[in-house]
């Protein structure tokens, strides 16, 4: 039986953050933070972003939120993974 020794070598892979822009609708306060990320699909269902959210991988203005329903409201910045979601008013 004869082995062979195979090398890898890393890829390095440049990860670009992506940006989701979300506007509140008008006369709309805030949103909750895992509708938000249900809503622009982030996660595929509410339960999936309330997972996200509990698991520590979502950031809201740059600390860790662990609320679920944390109300989210204009000039807030969302990010989790590589997705960054500035949140605007809604005029």
């Amino acid at each position: 039986m004869q082995f062979r020794l195979f090398t890898t070598r890393a890829l390095a892979h440049t990860r670009r953050m992506q940006t989701l822009d979300f506007q509140l609708r008008p006369n709309q306060d805030f949103i909750e933070l895992h509708k938000l990320l249900k809503f622009l699909g982030i996660a595929e269902s509410g339960a999936a972003a309330k997972m996200l959210v509990a698991e520590g991988l979502v950031t809201v203005d740059g600390a860790v939120e662990l609320r679920k329903a944390c109300k989210i409201r204009a000039g807030q910045v969302i990010q989790t993974g590589d997705v960054r979601i500035p949140v605007a008013g809604g005029g």
